[in-house]
């Protein structure tokens, strides 16, 4: 049966989250964090590092391998006003490698803190590369509802817009951590195998693995997989209407190989974190979508926010990844590029995965109703088992493997 959106009353996937169980810092140790592992309803309480030894060998799990990049550029002006430009997503160039590496001018959808007090002109800030000074002046272009699109330009020559945020940019910690972002950030708000620039948060429920970890997974007959999501700052939006049905889900661009998706086509699918979850679920429905007759445009594949719901395909995962091959093929694509809004909601049937990965989410969020579209009623059950034990909650916090049965591993 489909959800009615209108039926989903946020009051009711809330609970309570005391500031103090807020995790501010993460352990020394990443693996040494709590796992709480939940398989048809049965609960327990275990380390991060016992992960090997709990999946079946053979299956695959699936890393979101987008690097966050330091986001959130400062600027003082003469009168000692600070202006702070959020960095949400290229405009121009659009394309995520393009923009980072671009060595002129570039353009950027933009939040802007202490708007109040740009009132004209370009916000000019001074840094360093190479012992070398150089300048950074920031223009605003136009509005673009509550976000600004921002052209940068600097001087020097070879020096890339990358470079320029890893000079002066700071990282884009989660504002309920309620504090400044401080050195060590730059490392532990990065997972261990992080490769492709382009997040302004982090996909927390990867910040549990090392490198130590990941071998042993491989010893132990696990297979790995990487996709790429980057993630937005809309993942800390608040849903702010009674209902999920008012609430406009964000949009965020996810790249899959041709390989990655014939691998998904026979195997156990863990994910690891929400947005591998919203990118492994999101294929099926482009699958869906060209199996209906809707041949994307190469440079517009998307899928809507509510497209699950209009279109309750039954087809096999299989099946509907086929026919995402068969469309790379015809075209010659190793890879995709996505755009997707989709919204997981209790009620939502899983077509991909089979368990997934996962940080403690805030009170009525978003991905606290995905935990409960995964778990059903249990994600109370879950989440309070948490609370009495001293679980660390939020992105520096500890984590919970969802696995729907406790079938013999």
């Amino acid at each position: 049966m489909i959800p009615d959106p209108s039926n989903i009353r946020i009051e009711d996937y809330t609970y309570d989250l005391p500031p103090e169980r807020i995790a501010k810092y993460p352990l020394s140790g990443r693996d040494k964090s709590k796992l709480l592992t939940w398989q048809g309803d049965k609960i327990n309480d275990l380390i991060f590092s016992d992960l090997p030894e709990i999946l079946c060998p053979g299956s695959l799990l699936v890393f979101n391998n987008t690097r966050v990049i330091r986001a959130r550029l400062l600027f003082t002006k003469e009168s000692g006003a600070r202006i702070e430009i959020f960095c949400l997503e290229p405009v121009s160039p659009h394309d995520f490698t393009l923009n980072l590496s671009s060595e002129h001018c570039v353009e950027w959808k933009c939040m802007v803190g202490n708007l109040k007090r740009w009132k004209n002109g370009p916000l000019i800030s001074e840094f360093i590369i190479a012992g070398r000074k150089h300048i950074l002046t920031a223009d605003r272009i136009e509005s673009e509802g509550d976000t600004f699109r921002i052209r940068f330009e600097w001087d020097g020559t070879g020096i890339s817009f990358g470079e320029v945020l890893e000079a002066l940019g700071h990282m884009p910690i989660p504002p309920y951590l309620d504090r400044e972002d401080e050195e060590s950030d730059k490392t532990s708000y990065q997972t261990t195998y992080a490769s492709i620039e382009g997040s302004v948060a982090a996909p927390t429920a990867g910040l549990h693995f090392t490198p130590a970890l990941l071998d042993r997974i491989d010893s132990r007959g696990i297979e790995r997989a990487e996709v790429t999501l980057h993630v937005s700052a809309g993942t800390f939006r608040p849903v702010k209407s009674e209902n999920i049905a008012g609430h406009r889900m964000h949009t965020e661009h996810f790249f899959v190989s041709r390989e990655i998706i014939e691998k998904l086509k026979d195997r156990e699918v863990i994910a690891v974190g929400t947005t591998t979850v919203r990118t492994l679920e999101s294929l099926y429905w482009l699958g869906a979508s060209i199996a209906n007759g809707h041949e994307p445009e190469e440079e517009n594949l998307s899928i809507s926010q509510w497209e699950p719901y209009e279109n309750d395909s039954r087809e096999n995962t299989g099946t509907m990844l086929g026919h995402i091959l068969s469309w790379m093929e015809k075209r010659g694509r190793r890879n995709i590029e996505v755009k997707t809004d989709i919204i997981i909601i209790p009620g939502y049937r899983f077509r991909v995965i089979k368990g997934m990965i996962t940080n403690y989410h805030q009170p009525g969020s978003t991905l606290l109703l995905l935990v409960a579209a995964f778990t059903g009623n249990s994600w109370k059950d879950i989440y309070n088992h948490a609370l009495r034990n001293d679980y660390r909650f939020l992105s520096y916090g500890d984590s919970m493997l969802l696995l729907p049965s406790a079938k013999k591993r």
